[in-house]
């Protein structure tokens, strides 16, 4: 495959996932200043944005939150702006990707117009969840699982892992007490699977664990860190031990063990640290990728990491 081409769809999944990701976190964080009546509102927007890798100058409020991470279409790390560079990135891949698939990224982008900052929050970020929805189902549906289907999932599996890992760190934020392990579990659409599986009431440990190194549920972290390794050694084959693919999934295999070795207590003990060691691991894997598979010179829209 054309290393644009590939380089493309990575960034689609990444992208697709990016949008889902933040809608989901930035509704948490609003329903939580909007619940407790002490918080710290500067404090926790300022954090909010640090959590995002965003630069926090002076006091921050809620309508600078939301235009920087909802509504800012120039940006990457915005809602608005991954949507806007995930149908770039199609339109660069328009042969390789199925009509469905294209005229969903081209919907989205079309109605992003009829949002605004003005608009209720929430009904915005559902709206994002569900055309990320579509759009990610129309893939799986229409998409053979070659190279191209590899690239795209490599893409939101190392997202996922890394917003995820965003989202439990807001337990730490400055100014609030951050979400309860419920809210975050009915965030991650993760509440109902967690019953069934841990059959228990929602405890701090039970929670974290299920949310980190739960190995069937495709939101934990330590899921999407092992679909990214495997995924590597399905584009790799035979050839993957001593490539820059194999040192790929080194660092995501170290992150991926040191979570599932680790006691629960001792990473929430420690929560920010663990998060962004899982962080740096996604960004050296996808760097790694980056030398690997895509030209240096190649052409792909806002293909730098914004968060």
């Amino acid at each position: 495959m054309l290393s644009r081409i590939a380089e493309s769809l990575f960034w689609i999944g990444r992208y697709v996932e990016r949008a889902d990701n933040t809608a989901r976190l930035l509704d948490v964080h609003l329903n939580v200043l909007l619940e407790d009546p002490w918080v710290d509102e500067p404090s926790a927007n300022a954090s909010i944005l640090t959590v995002m890798s965003a630069e926090a100058d002076g006091p921050v409020s809620r309508t600078d939150v939301l235009h920087r991470l909802a509504f800012d279409r120039e940006a990457t790390s915005s809602i608005a702006g991954s949507l806007m560079a995930a149908r770039e990135n199609a339109r660069r891949a328009r042969e390789v990707i199925s009509t469905e698939v294209w005229e969903s990224l081209n919907t989205t982008r079309m109605e992003l117009s009829r949002w605004s900052q003005a608009a209720r929050p929430h009904e915005y970020f559902v709206w994002v969840r569900e055309r990320t929805a579509v759009v990610r189902g129309l893939a799986s549906a229409t998409t053979s699982r070659d190279d191209a289907w590899h690239f795209l999932e490599l893409g939101r599996s190392l997202e996922r892992a890394d917003m995820i890992a965003r989202l439990l760190m807001t337990r730490s934020l400055d100014g609030t007490a951050g979400p309860d392990w419920t809210t975050l579990l009915r965030t991650c659409s993760a509440h109902e699977a967690y019953l069934r599986t841990v059959r228990a009431l929602v405890t701090e440990e039970r929670a974290a664990e299920f949310l980190l190194v739960d190995r069937l549920f495709p939101r934990s972290i330590a899921y999407n860190l092992d679909m990214a390794e495997s995924i590597l050694a399905d584009i790799e084959g035979s050839s993957r031990s001593r490539t820059l693919a194999g040192r790929a999934q080194l660092a995501l295999g170290r992150a991926r063990t040191n979570l599932e070795y680790s006691a629960v207590r001792e990473i929430l003990d420690d929560l920010p640290f663990q998060m962004q060691a899982v962080q740096k691991a996604c960004a050296t894997a996808s760097d790694i990728i980056r030398d690997r598979y895509f030209l240096p010179d190649a052409t792909v829209v806002w293909n730098q990491e914004a968060l």
